[in-house]
């Protein structure tokens, strides 16, 4: 009984994440493979059928399937992420800082430090099939 209803909530939360990676696609605002990556995981977990016809997908190819099988993305996805993902951050940080909340924003900078140098230096740059820098 337990494995059934944690399959279902994997499938369901594949399926949020899924549409939300997918408006992630159309708003800058909003990261696409955080959100891709989960719906890789939630549906390999709970369903062979969801997680190949994921893989099979033109939004897996295009935003995901280099990250997954070569911890590589195109400069262009990079910057995407980064860019959204600083102006999000950015937003609740200037919120906490105009009500004087530290600890916060000091925590909330780490993250984006440490989300910065990941992608900087541990996720490659490929431009086509071909990696630019390690």
């Amino acid at each position: 009984m337990k494995k059934t209803v944690y399959k279902y909530f994997l499938i369901i939360i594949g399926f949020i994440c899924l549409a939300l990676g997918t408006i992630g696609v159309f708003l800058p605002v909003l990261p696409t493979v955080p959100f891709y990556l989960v719906t890789t995981f939630a549906f390999a977990k709970s369903s062979d059928r969801l997680h190949n016809w994921f893989i099979n997908t033109k939004l897996y190819k295009k935003n995901l399937e280099s990250f997954v099988e070569r911890k590589a993305m195109t400069l262009k996805t990079k910057l995407s992420i980064l860019i959204s993902v600083t102006l999000v951050m950015g937003f609740g940080f200037f919120m906490m800082a105009r009500k004087g909340i530290w600890i916060p924003c000091l925590i909330l900078g780490i993250v984006w430090i440490c989300h910065i140098g990941y992608f900087m230096f541990r996720v490659k740059t490929e431009q086509g099939t071909e990696v630019v820098n390690d």
